[in-house]
């Protein structure tokens, strides 16, 4: 399950790319129009920050800006850096022990098939064709 801190950072890049005009965006101007609390936005920026997504500049004047396109930022940027791993099956995560029932084992098949249509779905959005979508 993708937890609020995916879907919120989803939310608030796609804000700034629609924002974006090559200035800093103050995350409280980003808050107000995703009704998203700044102090829950502040515990999510530095994961992306560094994930090298957003570029900040502190003080009058700053706040976030994407450090790509938005037809360069996929959805799966986005959620591995806010989400973690999102390996459906522990056996698949990075870095993982090799299971001793791998070999053997009927079900992972169709892990591995559910995890690379996951990747390839979230891979196959980019920002961009968030903002080109109409509601």
């Amino acid at each position: 399950m993708i937890s609020t801190r995916g879907r919120y950072s989803i939310r608030i890049l796609l804000d700034l790319a629609e924002h974006s005009n090559g200035e800093f965006i103050p995350m409280k101007e980003v808050a107000a129009r995703q009704g998203i609390s700044l102090k829950y936005i502040e515990r999510i920026m530095p994961v992306l920050k560094t994930g090298g997504l957003v570029d900040s500049l502190h003080g009058i004047g700053g706040g976030y800006r994407l450090t790509k396109e938005p037809s360069e930022v996929t959805l799966w940027d986005i959620l591995i850096l806010a989400e973690g791993d999102l390996a459906p099956v522990s056996c698949l995560q990075e870095n993982a022990a090799v299971c001793e029932r791998a070999a053997a084992c009927r079900t992972l098949p169709v892990w591995e098939d559910y995890y690379k249509l996951t990747k390839d779905y979230f891979r196959g959005i980019t920002l961009e064709d968030l903002m080109r979508q109409q509601r």
